[in-house]
């Protein structure tokens, strides 16, 4: 292998290649780093071999930069950000290429999503993370600056994760849902194989652990409810529950996508505040923000998808709170019941393929390796882009 040298990254086409995936959220616990093996004969469906994961927290001065960053900052501090950020995504690409060992000459790229400081769809989308420091840092070129040539060619810029929905984690023969709950809450319907990609629609379904985490650290001064210790002492506020569904962007249509440039500091004091006219505890807080993240999933299947699906498969950190998940299944018992919507059968994204800390990672080592290989990455039926397109800039190691 190469270490990614540019006149590889010219032939392109070539079938197998190592990527480490680096990816880092909303949600802002840290940095995934995914070392993956993808394998491609001819236009079959890819295979991927996850090599070694590894995941870095953020320490809480590094996530309090990144929070103060997208609401104010001045030039020289978003400079400095992200040359930082690049030194730390560098760091965490390096610990698992150790954890897989690998050396650098052994991979072909690293692809880095970056951290999205704003993304305003239909205009435009910012990414931080320095690829010239992460290169010079592992020794390996970097795929980077993915979401900028899909809103070029008209698309929202996200989701992108609806390539690997279609080509790693579809069903032979049944319609599913990949329904990812990091900060924000984004689904994949995806059509069996034998189906045309055209099919496929993704979109975000708002808020994810975002509004959760941050009631847990205003009120408890803790990351997140670990096993939903707190919610589970609570009780929920309907009213606040059905007031927050008619969000104006709860109704709009896909395609289309939100981040923490909705679920803002104001909008939190908000909520809270709706709570407490409510005469609720700080539990009983935590618990209407977990039922609400759960109602919000399954009343956007019921609005926008056109097909009912057979299974729903869930990652991302809400994946790991029991209570929202048994709330998960509860909205959709309440949506059967209301609207005769069949109730799809919901599995953890760990059970049924790997590490489910490591899917977005993976996608995005998905998406550098179509870069490197010259294939379209977006999918425009998911994004609304007027045509697909190879995604991505690169940036050589020398």
């Amino acid at each position: 292998m190469s270490g990614g040298r540019a006149e590889d990254h010219i032939k392109g086409r070539i079938e197998e290649r190592v990527v480490v995936g680096l990816m880092s959220g909303t949600s802002l616990d840290g940095i995934s780093a995914a070392a993956v093996r993808i394998r491609r004969a001819d236009d079959a469906r890819p295979t991927v071999e996850l090599l070694g994961f590894v995941q870095t927290p953020y320490e809480p001065a590094q996530r309090q930069r990144l929070e103060q960053a997208m609401q104010q900052g001045s030039a020289r501090d978003y400079c400095r950000l992200s040359a930082d950020l690049g030194d730390w995504l560098g760091d965490a690409a390096r610990a698992a290429m150790t954890a897989a060992s690998l050396q650098p000459d052994d991979v072909h790229a690293i692809a880095s999503h970056g951290q999205t400081l704003w993304h305003e769809p239909g205009h435009s989308t910012w990414q931080i993370g320095d690829a010239a420091r992460i290169a010079e840092r592992t020794g390996c070129a970097v795929v980077h600056d993915f979401r900028v040539r899909d809103m070029a060619v008209g698309g929202q810029g996200a989701p992108l994760v609806p390539m690997a929905d279609r080509l790693l984690f579809s069903h032979e023969h049944e319609w599913r849902a990949l329904q990812n709950i990091g900060g924000i809450g984004n689904v994949t319907l995806v059509p069996p194989l034998s189906e045309s990609e055209d099919r496929v629609l993704a979109f975000d379904t708002g808020p994810g652990v975002v509004i959760i985490d941050a009631v847990v650290r205003q009120l408890f001064d803790q990351p997140f409810d670990r096993d939903s210790h707190i919610a589970r002492r609570g009780r929920i506020l309907e009213e606040v529950v059905r007031h927050y569904l008619d969000l104006p962007y709860l109704q709009i249509a896909p395609p289309k996508s939100t981040g923490r440039e909705l679920f803002t500091p104001a909008f939190i004091a908000d909520f809270v505040a709706r709570c407490r006219a409510a005469n609720a505890s700080n539990a009983d807080i935590v618990a209407t923000a977990t039922a609400y993240t759960a109602a919000t999933i399954a009343a956007q299947y019921t609005q926008w998808l056109p097909t009912a699906p057979a299974t729903v498969v869930v990652s991302g950190g809400g994946a790991r709170n029991p209570l929202l998940m048994a709330a998960l299944d509860g909205a959709f018992a309440w949506h059967h019941e209301r609207f005769g919507r069949p109730i799809p059968a919901v599995h953890q994204f760990d059970a049924l393929f790997f590490d489910a800390e490591a899917k977005e990672a993976v996608a995005f080592a998905l998406l550098g390796f179509l870069h490197l290989t010259g294939r379209p990455g977006n999918v425009p039926s998911a994004t609304g882009a007027r045509a697909p397109r190879t995604l991505g800039a690169y940036t050589p190691v020398r």
